[in-house]
C-alpha cells in the first residue's frame, strides 16, 4: 500500500506535535508499506532519514491556501497514492484517492474571531464540510471533539474514531540538576513560580489567569511569580493591560517561545501549573506538567476533565475567584499536591503514541480494503 501524509506542519506546535509523532512511530512500526510525505522543500532531507520506505514530496503551497487545493491532488496523483491522510481539517476537493482526515478541534468555527475575516470563516466551514463528508474516515483526539464534529457537521457517529494524543518523549527524559540550574540562572528564576504553557490566544483565558493571580497575591502569596510562555504576546495587548492594571509588572513574566528542552525544565521547576483554557480539543500541556511531577490546575469545561480525570484540580475558568482559590489550594495543601502528583504520573501512562499510531495504522488498512 502507498500511503501519502500531509507533513507540511512537521515543525509546528499543536498539529505539528501530532504529525511528528505520527511519522516517527510509523517509521518504527511499519516497514512494509510505502509512505509519501508531502512536505516543505527544506524538510526533504529529514524525511529521507526516516527509512527506505519513506519518500518526501516537496510542495511549496502554504497551508490553508487556494494553491494547495490543486497542489496536493497533483502530488497525490504523481505519487500514485492509494490512501491520503490529512492531519488537519483541510482535505482538497479534488483528492484523487481514498482519504482519512484528523480533526483535532473545531476552534475556527467556535471562535471565528481568530480568522482574518468573513471569507476565511466561510472557507473554514466549507473545508470542514468537505473534510467530514468526502473522507472515508474521520479521526479526532477526544470524545469532546467528536461531539463538536457531530454537532457542526452532518456525519454518522460511527464514521468518527477517537484516538488520543500523547506527550513527546522529551517530557519523560531525566533532567540533571545542572540543566535545571542553567535554565534558572538564564531566566533569573530565584523565587517560586506558577507556570502557564501554550499559545496566548483569547480562548486560553490568560487575562482571567492574571486576574486570579492578583487575587492570589491578595491572599498573602506575595513570594510567587507567574510565568507565561507562548509567542505572539504582542498581538494581544489586553494581557499587558491586565498586568498594568493590577500593578504586576515585577511579578508576571512573558517568556515567549521556548524550546521543548527549556520548557521541560520549567515544568519540573514550577510549584504549580495553571491551564484555565475555555476550549481544547485535547490539551497536551496539563499532561506534560503531570509527566514532570508538577501539580496541575485546569478547567472543568471542554475536553479537559475527560483528559485529566482525577489527576488535576478542576476550576470554573470563567470565574477568576475560583481560579485563585484553586491556586491557593494547590500551593498550600501538601496532601492535595502529593495526591495530584501521584495521580498525574499514573494518568500520563494511559496515553501512548505507540498505541495511538498502531490504531491509526489499523485504520489505514480498514479504509484501504473497503469495497
Amino acid at each position: 500500500m502507498r500511503i501519502a501524509i500531509d507533513a507540511r506542519k512537521l515543525h509546528d506546535f499543536g498539529i505539528g506535535t501530532y504529525v511528528r509523532n505520527l511519522v516517527q512511530w510509523l517509521a518504527r512500526l511499519d516497514h512494509e508499506n510505502d509512505f509519501v510525505l508531502l512536505c516543505r522543500p527544506q524538510d526533504c532531507e529529514h524525511i529521507d532519514q526516516l527509512g527506505p520506505n519513506f519518500t518526501p514530496f516537496a510542495i511549496r503551497s502554504g497551508n490553508y491556501s487556494l494553491g494547495e487545493q490543486l497542489a496536493v491532488p497533483f502530488a497525490l496523483a504523481r505519487a500514485k497514492a492509494d490512501l491520503f491522510h490529512a492531519p488537519h481539517y483541510v482535505l482538497p476537493m479534488l483528492t484523487p484517492c481514498r482519504s482519512i482526515v484528523t480533526i483535532h478541534d473545531c476552534i475556527h468555527l467556535m471562535f471565528p474571531e481568530y480568522l482574518p475575516g468573513r471569507i476565511a470563516h466561510v472557507y473554514a466551514r466549507l473545508a470542514g464540510w468537505i473534510a467530514t463528508n468526502r473522507s472515508a474516515r474521520i479521526l479526532t483526539v477526544s470524545e469532546t471533539s467528536k461531539r463538536d464534529i457531530l454537532r457542526l457537521f452532518s456525519v454518522e457517529p460511527s464514521k468518527v474514531d477517537v484516538i488520543y494524543n500523547a506527550i513527546d518523549d522529551s517530557f519523560n527524559r531525566t533532567i540533571s540538576e545542572q540543566q535545571i540550574q542553567r535554565v534558572r540562572e538564564r531566566y533569573q528564576l530565584h523565587e517560586r513560580f506558577i507556570l502557564y504553557s501554550g499559545n496566548v490566544k483569547p480562548h486560553k483565558n490568560i487575562e482571567r489567569l492574571i486576574d486570579a493571580f492578583h487575587r492570589l497575591r491578595q491572599m498573602g502569596f506575595n513570594d510567587i511569580k507567574l510565568l507565561i510562555t507562548g509567542s505572539e504576546v504582542s498581538r494581544y495587548a489586553t494581557l499587558r493591560r491586565a498586568v498594568h492594571h493590577y500593578h504586576l509588572h515585577q511579578h508576571v513574566r512573558f517568556l515567549g517561545f521556548l524550546s521543548s528542552e527549556t520548557l521541560a525544565v520549567l515544568y519540573r521547576s514550577a510549584d504549580a501549573f495553571a491551564f484555565p483554557s475555555l476550549y481544547e480539543g485535547f490539551g497536551l500541556p496539563p499532561l506534560e506538567a503531570m509527566a514532570s511531577g508538577t501539580p496541575v490546575l485546569t478547567s472543568n469545561v471542554s475536553s479537559l476533565p475527560e483528559i485529566v480525570q482525577d489527576a488535576a484540580l478542576l476550576v470554573d475558568p470563567y470565574d477568576p475567584s475560583d481560579i485563585a482559590q484553586g491556586l491557593r489550594q494547590l500551593l498550600s495543601d501538601d496532601r492535595l499536591r502529593s495526591q495530584l502528583i501521584a495521580n498525574g504520573r499514573k494518568r500520563v501512562t494511559m496515553f501512548s503514541w505507540e498505541a495511538s499510531v498502531k490504531r491509526v495504522l489499523a485504520t489505514y488498512y480498514r479504509v484501504a480494503t473497503q469495497q
